[in-house]
């Protein structure tokens, strides 16, 4: 019997680590034995990672070979000096600029300039070596980094320059130069072009490279002359049992927010939106509820304390990701924020999907042009408003919630959603992993 062709790849996010990051590759390596295909994966060993959901290591499967690699973290001993605010920055809750304190500034500082492409960069040499090591026992068909952090990238880049002829795949689950947090790490000039060096690097090096929406294919084909392929996150279809769906059911208009709400995602026009509803109507004031499941900002919650928001607010903080999963089954809108910026428009949140195969309603807002706007349309599974259409926003809430005072069903029947569960995406990795 002909062996399967063996892929490595690296991977930070990786089971106990909770989030969005950890979902793709948990997610690629599940499916890909499915297609011929034998993941073999390197992952950190004791990680520092700002957010934990044991429940998934369980979903590791086990014909995935995870090879641990010892890793030091800068935030391992920062928490031994600093605040628990000063610290949070490594989970992406930087408050805004004006609520900085001195040490917060100065954190970002140091993050932003000493730690170039990121703080994971002491895990390249180690990781080096366990690559070198596995290479020479094993043949692999492809080597594959992911990142953000986009210092595993390096890895990439350092082991081609000592073989060539290695097939070598950057998988970018965000943009690199033009993401938005580099505008609050307070980058030096010489900082900002040492990242655009080191991006163009690994841009015209990688043998292929892999994205997440056409818009960042666009702005890297503009970059480089190497084949870029677009896979998307996906989505599996979740069960419950009758209590855990219990847990979270209840009979009021529910608009549920999944994630972490970050301090420069704050959409006021909604904020506006929902405290006019509550002042115009007293039964959307007596029957709505806006759930958060997730970390949130300060300067989120202080902007729903000035609008009088918090009496119709559930903050359920981090949960795990089947809990994050039985909260959307039970909502009645599912609610998707995306920064008001041309740089956010190549942004597709993996939870749009998970979203989207909930079959509720989304009421996504964001930037013209956005790829979220262009899948919502394709898949008819819920409605994109600019930030400057507030009537539009207004008026399609107040649709859902009529529909809730009759009683009628609020689903969506989602169209040509099966292209992007995670087993259709994962046949397409596998063929490009193939490729000869």
């Amino acid at each position: 019997m002909e062996a399967k062709p063996k892929v490595l790849i690296v991977a930070y996010y990786w089971p106990p680590a909770g989030g969005p990051g950890v979902q793709r590759w948990l997610k690629f390596v599940k499916y890909l034995p499915e297609f011929g295909v034998e993941p073999w994966i390197i992952v950190p060993k004791n990680a520092s990672y700002p957010l934990l959901d044991e429940a998934l290591v369980k979903d590791v499967p086990s014909e995935c070979k995870v090879i641990p690699v010892p890793i030091s973290e800068p935030n391992q001993w920062l928490t031994k000096f600093f605040s628990k605010k000063v610290t949070n920055i490594s989970s992406g809750m930087i408050p805004s600029a004006q609520k900085q304190s001195m040490m917060q500034k100065i954190a970002l500082w140091v993050r932003g300039n000493f730690f170039i492409p990121d703080a994971r960069k002491g895990w390249i040499a180690p990781v080096l070596k366990e690559v070198d090591k596995l290479m020479q026992a094993h043949k692999f068909e492809a080597f594959i980094t992911t990142g953000p952090p986009h210092s595993l990238h390096l890895i990439g880049l350092k082991f081609q320059q000592k073989k060539p002829d290695l097939r070598w795949i950057a998988d970018f689950r965000d943009p690199w130069t033009t993401i938005g947090y580099h505008q609050a790490l307070y980058l030096s000039e010489f900082a900002q072009k040492k990242h655009l060096q080191l991006e163009e690097k690994v841009l015209q090096k990688a043998s292929e490279i892999i994205v997440t929406s056409e818009t960042t294919k666009k702005e890297f084909l503009a970059k480089t002359k190497q084949p870029i392929h677009v896979l998307t996150n996906g989505y599996e279809i979740a069960s419950f049992t009758s209590d855990e769906l219990k847990k979270y059911e209840n009979k009021q208009f529910t608009i549920s927010y999944i994630g972490s709400w970050l301090t420069n995602r704050n959409p006021i026009i909604l904020w506006e939106v929902l405290q006019e509803l509550i002042q115009e109507q007293e039964t959307f004031a007596k029957n709505f509820l806006l759930q958060i499941a997730g970390k949130v900002s300060e300067d989120i919650v202080e902007t729903i304390k000035e609008y009088g928001l918090h009496n119709h607010i559930r903050f359920f903080g981090y949960v795990s990701h089947h809990e994050a999963r039985a909260i959307q089954a039970t909502s009645k809108l599912l609610l998707l924020i995306e920064i008001d910026s041309p740089e956010t428009k190549c942004i597709i949140p993996g939870k749009l999907f998970e979203y989207l195969s909930s079959q509720k309603p989304i009421i996504a807002l964001g930037p013209e042009g956005s790829d979220v706007h262009s899948i919502l349309e394709e898949t008819k599974g819920g409605n994109y408003f600019y930030y400057s259409q507030k009537q539009a926003l207004k008026n399609q809430i107040l649709y859902w919630f009529k529909k809730y005072q009759k009683n009628e069903n609020i689903a969506n029947e989602n169209a040509n959603m099966e292209a992007y569960h995670r087993r259709n995406i994962s046949k397409k990795l596998a063929g490009i992993i193939s490729e000869k």
